[in-house]
């Protein structure tokens, strides 16, 4: 969380000065607000160099940690210990010092008043807005140890589906990274030796033989040129993708692929309806839960089309109308959200459709896996055979002059 140094006036018209943590400086200004003060000028304090350096190398609050400090948690507050005492257990027991210190703080922020939900938020990079909103919720309605076991249960299921949607990208990856590795060790190391042969020879070379080597003197002259080129349109996808235009256009993209947009939209389905269903039965207003369930959808085109059913339902109709006008998601799970908001079971029926596309995903994978593999393997094989077949040829031509 950044620190903020302000210069500002007090009611006395006093001029004042001074550091504090905040969110961003919206929240600062707002906190400046409720202690009297009007601030005239606000900054980010710079840190040490040294700060960035150790902040660097410092361990990393892993996922897996959250869910079972989550889990933990719940099971204390369910056996009545009061949430200070549990809070101070699990800094103790913690081996990670980086997520002990984070703990540390949330006790003691607690201890001086704020709500639970208050001091977790000050650590947005590990607590989501999906998990400060639930345990508000919880702790509103006092179920806290409920909504944090719900909260490990998400999570859970969170890290399950983002590890089949990773299973089945990382097989091609490495098959592609480990082609083109071949096919640069062939082209700059195994090709050169051939051409000294077929230059000595003097003969006119074959049309495949040609054009092999030609893509050999292209790759070995202008290397290191493909490498920046090939970093400098990374770099520009990337920015391009920030910004709003860019993401719809290559999401939108996304998820037309052929192959690979049918599991995106099967994940962005479950996900959004998991979100929805956990922080509608956790307690969370439906308009804030919608919010929530948009910021994490990870798809621009879901994104905008949750902000649509927030409009709808702002303005009194159903969430299943504008999911459907945004041909986005499936008919069945237009028509299972209708029913769930016809019979007030709307959390139930988020919670089925997120456990039945959970199950689609982990066949989607299967069969993604199943036909990348052979198409992957005809791939390279084909590739590298063409160029061993044309840069023989020559040689088979020269074997069929001798023995004619």
């Amino acid at each position: 969380m950044p620190v903020f140094i302000y210069h500002g006036r007090d009611t006395s018209g006093s001029i004042v000065k001074g550091e504090m943590d905040a969110v961003d400086e919206k929240t600062l200004r707002l906190l400046l607000q409720r202690k009297r003060i009007v601030p005239t000028k606000v900054s980010v304090k710079t840190k040490p160099l040294a700060e960035y350096f150790s902040a660097f190398f410092s361990p990393k609050v892993k996922q897996n940690e959250i869910v079972i400090f989550t889990r933990q948690l719940s099971t204390m507050i369910d056996s009545g210990l009061p949430l200070i005492q549990g809070l101070d257990a699990l800094a103790r027991q913690q081996d990670n010092p980086k997520f002990k210190e984070i703990l540390t703080q949330i006790k003691a922020d607690v201890e001086t008043g704020s709500t639970f939900a208050e001091s977790l938020k000050k650590h947005p990079k590990l607590f989501d807005k999906l998990y400060v909103n639930m345990v508000a919720a919880g702790e509103i309605g006092g179920i806290l140890d409920d909504v944090m076991a719900r909260l490990a249960q998400y999570m859970e299921k969170a890290q399950r589906l983002k590890r089949k949607v990773k299973s089945a990208m990382t097989y091609p990856a490495i098959v592609l990274a480990i082609s083109v590795l071949v096919l640069g060790v062939i082209l700059i190391f195994v090709i050169p030796s051939f051409a000294k042969i077929f230059k000595e020879g003097g003969k006119e070379l074959p049309l495949p033989t040609q054009m092999v080597m030609n893509m050999s003197d292209f790759v070995i002259n202008y290397i290191f040129f493909i490498i920046i080129m090939f970093i400098a349109m990374v770099i520009a996808f990337k920015q391009y993708y920030k910004t709003e235009n860019g993401k719809k256009l290559i999401d939108k993209y996304l998820l037309k692929a052929p192959i690979f947009g049918i599991l995106l939209r099967k994940v962005a389905v479950a996900k959004m309806t998991r979100t929805l269903g956990t922080l509608i039965t956790s307690g969370v207003p439906i308009l804030e839960a919608l919010n929530v369930a948009a910021g994490t959808a990870g798809n621009k085109i879901i994104e905008d089309a949750i902000y649509k059913v927030k409009t709808s339902v702002t303005e009194g109709k159903s969430i299943a109308q504008p999911l459907e006008e945004a041909k986005v998601f499936p008919p069945m799970v237009v028509q299972m959200i209708a029913v769930g908001e016809a019979t007030g079971a709307l959390d139930q029926m988020m919670n089925k459709i997120a456990d039945f596309y959970d199950e689609e995903v982990d066949v989607a994978v299967d069969g993604l896996t199943a036909m990348i593999e052979p198409l992957m393997v005809v791939f390279l094989g084909g590739t590298i055979g063409t160029i061993i077949i044309a840069m023989y040829l020559p040689i088979f031509q020269m074997a069929s002059a001798v023995g004619g």
